[in-house]
């Protein structure tokens, strides 16, 4: 039973679907309102270059109908069969939550699964269902305690999160199409590569390390819920790690993108008639900006490759089931590695199997089954300054 005290602990049931697995649960509408929170579309002012204006938010803005649903919950007749569907661990900035005290996370007792929601802070983005329940900011009393039935991601990226939305509404009467397009760059063709913003060009990415056969991330990154042990557990495979989409998504933006909402802004700040360009981005200092403003991914997707076959090779290989190396901290932490070393590539232009080889069998011989290495923001940091005290790089970072 789901209280106002936080932490809280609801039981969920997972269902598992080809986009992304996700969880079912019942959740009081004052404590949704409380957990979430929308990013309405707005046309901003003229935007830069003498362009008449520019797209931001990721949501429809609330009309009239949150009155009518409104007067509707004031019924003895109300009735809400359908689910909000949440995009859980993101925050208002559209970057993913990281800080383990504050995320949301699933777990097994016995044969129930329990979703924990550690704090009273919105880190969960409304996909679909916002004009129900910002209706239930108006009403008093006892109805605010109505439960509402949730369909819950966690860690499902924002490009995910706009598909899925434009898939849910593209054919209802009340959502116009072109801002279907406009909102999330969904073209009648496919759009170009070189108008691709950093989220959408990290997943393309992503997509690739995970059907590549020399790829180490190859079958194992998954869009579903990021406890891999609850995952394993109720698919009954041994000894088969996984990694989120989320994960592998945010270290490959870090590589070529310090702020992807600014840039993602950027770019619909052209409208979609005109031709849209990567180029058109502001250099931030990451290291392969230059590469993805050309609209070149290659050269991103071939250094994550040959970086981490490189540590399949000398580490993952050799790790054993408590190992945090290959868990969620261990790869976080090892994407942070690879920007330290990716940091003067420009002048270098070295992203082979041999140079990375030559820094990481420093650390073969490292143990990172410790608890010191715990599965925290904690242990991250650990993991990471641990491998480079060992490879002798000072963090350039942070």
């Amino acid at each position: 039973m789901v209280g106002e005290s936080f932490p809280i602990r609801i039981p969920v049931i997972l269902v598992k679907q080809p986009l992304s697995d996700f969880y079912i649960t019942k959740i009081p509408a004052k404590t949704l309102l409380e957990i979430t929170f929308s990013d309405p579309l707005r046309v901003r002012e003229k935007a830069p270059g003498g362009l008449s204006y520019f797209l931001s938010g990721s949501q429809r803005r609330l009309t009239l109908r949150t009155g009518e649903i409104e007067g509707f919950i004031k019924t003895v007749e109300a009735a809400f069969p359908n689910s909000i569907i949440l995009g859980g661990n993101y925050r208002q900035d559209g970057n993913l939550e990281d800080d383990p005290e504050r995320r949301w996370t699933v777990e097994a007792d016995g044969d129930v699964l329990y979703l924990n929601i550690p704090k009273r802070l919105p880190l969960a983005s409304i996909i679909d269902g916002q004009h129900r329940l910002m209706a239930f900011e108006r009403v008093d009393g006892d109805r605010k305690d109505m439960e509402l039935l949730c369909s819950i991601y966690l860690d499902l990226p924002n490009a995910f999160q706009a598909l899925l939305f434009a898939t849910i509404n593209f054919n209802q009467k009340k959502v116009d199409r072109s801002q279907a397009y406009e909102l999330f760059g969904f073209d009648l063709e496919d759009e170009p590569e070189n108008s691709w913003s950093p989220d959408k060009a990290a997943v393309y990415i992503a997509r690739r390390l995970n059907m590549n056969p020399e790829s180490a991330f190859r079958g194992h990154i998954t869009i579903a819920a990021q406890d891999i042990n609850v995952l394993g557990e109720l698919q009954g495979v041994d000894n088969q790690w996984k990694v989120s989409m989320a994960t592998v998504v945010d270290g490959l933006i870090r590589l070529f993108s310090k702020s992807p909402r600014n840039d993602k802004d950027a770019l619909r700040s052209i409208p979609a008639s005109h031709r849209r360009n990567r180029n058109i981005l502001p250099d931030d200092g990451t290291p392969f900006r230059t590469s993805y403003k050309a609209g070149n991914d290659k050269p991103i997707e071939t250094a994550v490759l040959n970086f981490f076959s490189v540590v399949n090779e000398l580490l993952w290989s050799n790790a054993n089931d408590r190992s945090y190396i290959r868990k969620t901290v261990g790869i976080q932490a090892l994407f942070d590695v690879l920007l330290e070393l990716m940091h003067d590539v420009e002048s270098k232009r070295d992203i082979s199997k041999e140079y990375f080889r030559s820094y990481l069998s420093r650390v073969t011989e490292a143990d990172f089954s410790r608890e010191a290495y715990q599965a925290s923001g904690i242990g991250r940091s650990r993991i990471r300054k641990a491998i480079l005290e060992q490879i002798g790089i000072a963090p350039i970072s942070e």
